[in-house]
């Protein structure tokens, strides 16, 4: 099969204005990547309670979008008793099946290459905790899943999609992968828009019975870490749909009422995707602003930092900070250098009359 030629391909050639906007978007978000070398620049304390922050919030926007009803609180509970904690609801069940997905993800995404055997596994692990699941963990679909509107009874009134029959599932998903691996190998579209194409595809064709729109944002999120965008790691995507939730359908039903058309138009999806990402990069940059000071510091830096703040005097020497703290006069001596560097602190006088105090 020529690729280059083939639908999924054939929907990425967009107008030149379209062109212009989705790469205008794009060209920011590799800026903030760029300038925003997160695993290089954050302490590891700091990359931990980020990672585990992401873990929480990710796993209960991603749940509540599909109707889950635990609070990111209720969520926190369950994820630091999960060994010992009995899953006595749905919702319990479904949450901790993508807690400890999406923290596999984070943790080993540069060993788990794409691929159709990869997916069933993730749908099943995600499924493990969940009774209701049981006959379909892993296993693509068996029967329709077609999207419905209902009225208040219950009745169907409307099918607002209709995605792949169960008997061309396994061919359409082993094509999709294929097509990925065949673009990421030679470099067609950028990374992000071959992102984009491959999740909305994989929403269109619906694989499993259940549990498709969580699927495609683990994927997601591992896609995005193998391609290099490491705040998906520290900044949910998950969260950001969830707050967008009406945009989110609006844009997939509209890409979704053109699919396998003569003229399919993914762009209400690729730019509401990319706008998601965009949104990412701009929490990943605003980690190293001034009000988020402290997730740069490493936890001696943090204490003297959180120490001047809190002094009455608005002045101190750095004989004050080492009597304060108890480190090193050299300890104390490199965070102050560090934090003048950042342009927290401002130096008053010279020598032994130097004294320092918090910008403003």
């Amino acid at each position: 099969m020529t690729w280059s030629n083939d639908r999924l391909s054939r929907r990425l050639s967009l107008s030149p204005e379209r062109t212009e906007q989705v790469y205008a978007v794009i060209s920011e978000i590799d800026a903030a990547r760029t300038a925003f070398r997160l695993t290089d620049r954050l302490p590891p304390e700091t990359l931990r309670r980020l990672t585990q922050s992401l873990i929480v919030t990710s796993s209960g926007a991603s749940t509540r979008i599909e109707g889950a009803r635990l609070t990111d609180q209720e969520v926190e509970a369950l994820y630091r008793n999960l060994s010992i904690r009995k899953l006595r609801t749905r919702d319990e069940q479904e949450v901790a099946g993508y807690l400890e997905v999406l923290a596999r993800i984070v943790e080993d995404f540069a060993t788990m290459p794409l691929s159709e055997s990869l997916i069933l596994q993730l749908h099943r692990d995600m499924l493990r905790h969940s009774e209701k699941d049981e006959r379909q963990r892993g296993t693509y679909k068996f029967g329709p899943n077609r999207v419905e509107a209902r009225d208040a009874d219950g009745r169907v009134i409307d099918v607002i999609f209709d995605p792949t029959p169960p008997h061309l599932t396994p061919k359409e998903m082993s094509e999709l992968v294929a097509w990925l691996t065949w673009a990421d190998e030679n470099g067609f579209r950028h990374p992000l828009v071959r992102i984009a194409n491959f999740a909305f595809e994989y929403l269109a064709i619906h694989p499993f019975q259940d549990g498709n729109g969580r699927t495609s944002r683990l994927i997601t999120n591992l896609l995005l870490l193998r391609h290099g965008y490491a705040f998906a790691a520290l900044v949910s995507h998950e969260r950001l749909i969830e707050a967008r939730k009406a945009e989110y359908y609006l844009a997939l039903r509209r890409t979704q009422a053109t699919w396998k058309s003569a003229d399919e138009d993914v762009f209400p999806w690729l730019f509401y995707f990319l706008s998601i990402v965009q949104a990412q990069a701009h929490e990943a940059l605003a980690l190293i602003e001034r009000d988020h000071v402290e997730s740069l510091l490493s936890e001696k830096q943090f204490a003297l930092w959180r120490w001047a703040q809190a002094r009455h005097e608005p002045t101190f020497s750095r004989r004050e900070a080492v009597a304060a703290l108890g480190f090193p006069s050299r300890t104390v001596e490199g965070i102050v250098a560090k934090l003048l560097e950042m342009k927290r602190l401002e130096r008053l006088g010279r020598g032994r009359a130097t004294r320092y105090r918090v910008r403003r």
